[in-house]
């Protein structure tokens, strides 16, 4: 599915950066998970628990597509936070930001409607009736919050990580970005209360038009947008509160999933920060296990408690065990990773976790694109022809996305990294938070084209 700029300087809490091996083993564990999410969540749309004779039970009690959800989101609240200190410009994070993410989408979009008929679900974008509010929603990456459909089914998750660079941007403008373990607790405990009291989408009723809401938002968030690309101390300020503010009000108001999940999914990214927060001496590790603790008691809590009923319509998920159990083992390997950091990962998990993002955006329209074209049956009937169709369709994915991430990704990164280095000569960026209030965000093996994709999808 990626904020927070910090002073330059190092201190004493932040441990000296160690040798480029070490570096890369570090980032080496991050791109391996990237990679398992990337591929659990291509299966699981895939619907691989349909080729195998125990998936029923699999799908009863662990949901696959969840699983790769949530593992992006721990890793993505690990390391947005741990880059947007580590540049110590907010300007420059939201300039890489804009270039990691809206080629390779704008690509996606692209490719996806060339080859999909009209009529294929899996692409709404200008085909929803009202082309003009697809476009503007779709283009904030705020159109599962909106009221909008998702111009690509697995998009949702992309409207979560964009509130979470709002939000985290604000806290960093006002030196509060080093309460993670608090907010991370706050929001699970939040999730336990309200879980499905709070209606979804009420801004969308109390307004009565999707196009109102946006003609209120777009302003909000092109100015916000605008002040925190803008270089000056004081719009950056300005333009992180108006980003923080309405991220917040739309989260709260107008999601379309119910209260309890879309306050775990932004719990969870605050307890990933703490992770990092305690890895690297800025919080102490008892009050870091105990805030990560919470959280995932709670994300396990909140499945029993709430994820039942009308709301399975709203998680896509099979009941609270399915819930809970896919939760509960994002966050064991996670830990696993964590622990296993400094060892050499293989390289076609980090190869894998490369490309994630590539995969993310693409494995949906190459699936819907290749079926018709070979004629395989969803599930053929022999094991063989099972095995063969999987990695058929494997193969093409990680072929067309190694393809994207190449000719795509990465010459856009590098585009944005000089579009920094230009707007930084033009108009040095000021360092929108007091010296007491940040310090360096220590060590970080996190360089700026080696933050992770945005979390995986799920189905509309």
């Amino acid at each position: 599915m990626k904020l927070i700029p910090i002073l330059t300087r190092r201190t004493t809490d932040a441990p000296a950066a160690g040798p480029a091996a070490a570096s890369g083993a570090r980032l080496g564990w991050l791109d391996a998970l990237r990679g398992i999410a990337a591929l659990v969540v291509a299966l699981h749309h895939f619907d691989v628990l349909r080729m195998l004779p125990f998936g029923g039970a699999v799908w009863r009690n662990f949901d696959m597509g969840l699983f790769g959800v949530m593992l992006f989101f721990i890793v993505s609240g690990y390391i947005i936070p741990a880059s947007l200190e580590r540049r110590g410009d907010v300007r420059g994070f939201w300039i890489g930001r804009i270039f990691r993410i809206y080629p390779a989408l704008i690509a996606a979009f692209v490719l996806s409607m060339m080859i999909l008929p009209a009529g294929d679900e899996s692409i709404k974008l200008l085909r929803t009736g009202d082309d003009l509010a697809s476009l503007v929603a779709n283009g904030l990456m705020l159109q599962d919050l909106l009221g909008v459909n998702n111009g690509m089914n697995v998009t949702w998750t992309l409207c979560y990580e964009m509130v979470f660079y709002f939000i985290v941007t604000a806290l960093f403008t006002r030196g509060l970005h080093r309460h993670s373990a608090p907010i991370a607790v706050g929001l699970a405990g939040l999730a336990l209360v309200t879980g499905t009291a709070v209606g979804t989408q009420l801004l969308n009723a109390e307004l009565g038009s999707t196009r109102t809401l946006l003609l209120i938002v777009t302003p909000i968030v092109l100015l916000g947008l605008a002040g925190v690309l803008s270089g000056n101390r004081t719009l950056t300020g300005v333009g992180a509160l108006l980003l923080g503010g309405i991220g917040l009000v739309l989260i709260a108001l107008n999601g379309r999933a119910p209260a309890f999940e879309t306050w775990m999914i932004f719990s969870t990214m605050f307890a990933g920060t703490v992770v990092y927060r305690a890895q690297h001496g800025q919080l102490a590790r008892v009050p870091a296990l105990l805030a990560c603790g919470f959280v995932v008691v709670a994300g396990v809590l909140v499945g029993r408690l709430h994820n039942h009923g009308e709301v399975l319509d709203l998680t896509w998920s099979s009941g609270w065990k399915a819930w809970s159990v896919a939760y509960l083992a994002a966050w064991v390997l996670f830990g696993v990773g964590f622990l296993l950091r400094e060892r050499r990962f293989p390289k076609v998990l980090t190869w894998l976790g490369a490309i994630s993002f590539s995969v993310y955006l693409l494995h949906i329209p190459l699936l819907r694109t290749i079926e018709p074209l070979l004629g395989i049956p969803p599930q053929p009937s022999s094991t063989l022809g099972r095995i063969a169709w999987t990695a058929i369709f494997l193969g093409v994915v990680v072929a067309v996305s190694h393809l994207m991430y190449h000719l795509v990704e990465m010459p856009m990164q590098r585009l944005g990294r000089r579009v920094q280095k230009a707007a930084g000569r033009r108009r040095p960026a000021a360092v929108p938070v007091p010296a007491a209030a940040g310090t360096a965000a220590g060590p970080s093996a996190v360089g700026a084209g080696s933050e992770p994709a945005l979390s995986g999808p799920r189905r509309d």
